[in-house]
């Protein structure tokens, strides 16, 4: 029996990337893993569907309930629970990590790319926090975890992409309110990677196979993810955890293994870090 066997884990943009790292890594413990994302048919540039996503993820060991959400819409995201509670009976963890990303100043960041990231990261982040909160708190160690940096008020983490930071730091202030809300009943923190992740919207956004070669894998974020979420509810919460700062905490501080290319040493460092 695996540490979350018998767990209802409820991840946003799971298909892929960091999300369905998170999911592989809590399906090797048994959980069961809610797979809400857009992707349904292959993608010419992204690697994965829901349902290749929930192959991997019941290989591991857990069970998987695959489900085309579009966390822009209430009332799919409110069908999504529905189908979370009907199959599995709840939901104990959510784990707030579908994002848009576009990086860009002020004039050339057209108003429906600004109002795409601020309907995923903050209204999608809200919007899943608030119908999944009335089952997390039946849940005897609920969690929510949101895939978003510190809120660092800085002048130089905003000015080169304004829309863009406000996205994300609209994530990370749900943390600092919502650990407040339902201090004692949710735990509710904040997850960020100190290098850039070698995911698809590092290569096809950031910078292609140079990033890539000089980003750490996914897997980390999922073992620090499963660390954070093994936590009591009471001692962890409003924290704004980095990544390798939760595996030092856990004695793990020999990261090469995470390296895309450990040769290569020198690491980009992600932004808000």
């Amino acid at each position: 029996m695996g540490e979350f066997s018998g767990k209802t884990v409820f991840i946003t943009g799971a298909s892929r990337g960091i999300g369905k790292e998170i999911g592989l890594r809590l399906a090797r413990e048994g959980a069961n893993i809610v797979i809400a994302a857009k992707t349904a048919e292959p993608h010419p540039r992204l690697e994965g569907t829901i349902f290749t996503a929930a192959d991997e993820i019941e290989e591991a060991g857990g069970t998987a309930l695959p489900l085309v959400v579009d966390i822009r819409h209430e009332h799919i995201v409110e069908d999504a629970v529905e189908k979370a509670v009907q199959k599995f009976g709840g939901i104990d963890i959510l784990i707030n990590n579908a994002s848009a990303i576009f990086l860009n100043g002020t004039v050339a960041t057209p108003m429906k790319k600004f109002d795409l990231m601020h309907q995923v990261n903050v209204r999608g982040t809200y919007l899943c926090s608030q119908k999944c909160a009335p089952l997390l708190l039946k849940s005897e160690n609920a969690q929510i975890l949101n895939i978003s940096p510190p809120l660092n008020m800085e002048e130089k983490w905003f000015s080169s992409h304004v829309a863009y930071t406000m996205a994300k730091f609209g994530m990370s202030m749900c943390v600092l309110g919502m650990a407040g809300e339902f201090r004692g009943k949710i735990g509710v923190n904040a997850l960020w990677p100190r290098t850039a992740i070698a995911t698809a919207a590092v290569k096809n956004v950031l910078g292609g196979d140079y990033m890539m070669e000089r980003s750490r894998k996914p897997s980390i974020m999922a073992d620090a993810a499963y660390y954070v979420l093994r936590r009591d509810k009471n001692e962890s919460n409003g924290n704004f955890y980095i990544d390798d700062e939760v595996l030092a905490a856990e004695g793990i501080t020999d990261l090469d293994s995470y390296a895309v290319n450990p040769e290569l040493g020198e690491l980009v460092p992600d932004f808000f870090i």
